[in-house]
């Protein structure tokens, strides 16, 4: 691929596609019997989110939150609201589909703020959890499809200053 960053796979489509088969199994048990609001975190857990919906078979509308840390970098700052979600989630199920749990920042403050909103309940999923001792106190997902090493990764939805979310694969910088 023309100007591809130096870099390896770590996660090929084929495992992606195994791992978020496995998180709709138990997504599907964890969620059955009750209405649910799927959020996904814009825009890294857009690819992901498309495809785990399609293979829930839950009631379930859809919505979005757009947060940053990074604004087109690739080192984390303050955590920046910049769309909320236009569903009133007082007394609602919601479901958070995110591409990756890092140092848990984001998805922490998302899951409190829900909670602080009236969410009945949050479930939260991640599809790679990156692997270091780095992560916030008292807070994990739920659900995590995959791990990586600690190191930049980018591809299905993650990206390098804005770039390469489109990569059918999960890849590491060399």
């Amino acid at each position: 691929m023309a100007d591809l960053p130096d870099s390896r796979v770590v996660h090929s489509r084929e495992a992606i596609s195994h791992a978020v088969n496995e998180l709709a199994k138990k997504l599907g048990e964890r969620c059955a019997g009750r209405e649910w609001i799927a959020i996904c975190v814009m825009h890294g857990g857009l690819i992901f989110a498309g495809e785990l919906l399609q293979r829930l078979s839950v009631k379930l509308k859809q919505d979005f939150v757009r947060v940053t840390r990074y604004r087109d970098t690739t080192s984390a700052g303050a955590l920046e609201w910049v769309v909320y979600p236009e569903t009133n989630l007082t007394g609602k199920n919601v479901l958070l589909i995110d591409d990756i749990y890092d140092e848990g920042n984001t998805l922490s403050v998302i899951v409190s703020e829900f909670k602080n909103s009236g969410a009945a309940d949050v479930v939260c999923v991640a599809l790679v959890d990156k692997m270091h001792d780095r992560k916030i106190d008292g807070f994990k997902p739920d659900f995590v499809g995959l791990q990586c090493a600690d190191e930049y990764v980018f591809g299905y939805g993650m990206d390098i200053e804005g770039y390469w979310r489109n990569l059918p694969e999960i890849r590491a910088l060399n």
